[in-house]
């Protein structure tokens, strides 16, 4: 099973690395960080966004040129769909830099799933980060459905069924009051869970071998700064 999930990578590797003009040699990435040095690098970013002195990110035509030969993000960032929300400005990220997934809620589908692994297994990521944010209009839809017994519209509703069982556990847990930043939290740590304990061994495996982390974060509108989660 190694052995194929390397030759796999390996072959998503060489087709990420094929050069739009193939008398141009793509000048080599460096070689990735490892999940901690990645994870202190979001950090260092966002207490910079939080200090209101950004970080100066990389939007330049030599990289724009240097990414139309390939790419080697250092982190998938899974998100909610959410215009208060910019991952790269939330760490001071350029371009190239993180590989994103944004779904309401930040839980994943078929396709959202796969673009996850393809991170790891053709990108080389050292480190996925869940993230979710304050006052999440899908967690709260979700908690009108267990708190109201609401209804919602075309696939708003099957959209958001999967975070009902986060809101049930928060409910459970601590009763009704706060009860949608609980909520929040409880679904971020049941897509990490998901990521850490049910994915295919394409993600296992380098989790075993410590070449990827998954962790979860909240972040607050109101200071820009982002959670970690245990």
């Amino acid at each position: 099973m190694r052995r194929a999930l390397k030759a796999m990578a390996n072959q998503l590797l060489r087709m990420n690395m094929t050069t739009a003009n193939a008398s141009t040699d793509p000048k080599p990435f460096p070689a990735q960080p490892t999940p901690d040095e990645a994870l202190a690098r979001l950090k260092a970013g966002n207490a910079a966004f939080v200090a209101d002195r950004p970080m100066q990110a990389d939007v330049s035509r030599d990289r724009r040129l240097a990414l139309a030969r390939g790419q080697q993000p250092f982190a998938t960032l899974v998100g909610c769909s959410d215009s208060r929300v910019g991952p790269e400005q939330l760490f001071g990220a350029g371009l190239g830099e993180l590989f994103i997934v944004r779904t309401a809620g930040n839980n994943v589908d078929t396709a959202g799933m796969g673009s996850i692994e393809y991170s790891v297994m053709a990108l080389q990521v050292p480190l996925i980060v869940v993230l979710g944010h304050e006052q999440c209009g899908a967690v709260a839809a979700a908690s009108e459905i267990v708190t109201q017994d609401k209804r919602f519209p075309g696939s708003i509703g099957r959209m958001i069924e999967p975070i009902v069982p986060a809101v049930l556990a928060a409910e459970r847990a601590g009763g009704k009051s706060d009860l949608v930043d609980r909520a929040v939290e409880e679904n971020v740590r049941r897509m990490v869970e998901r990521l850490q304990t049910f994915s295919e061994p394409m993600l296992m495996e380098p989790q075993r071998t410590g070449a990827l982390k998954v962790v979860g974060a909240v972040y607050s509108l109101a200071t820009g700064e982002v959670r970690w989660l245990d």
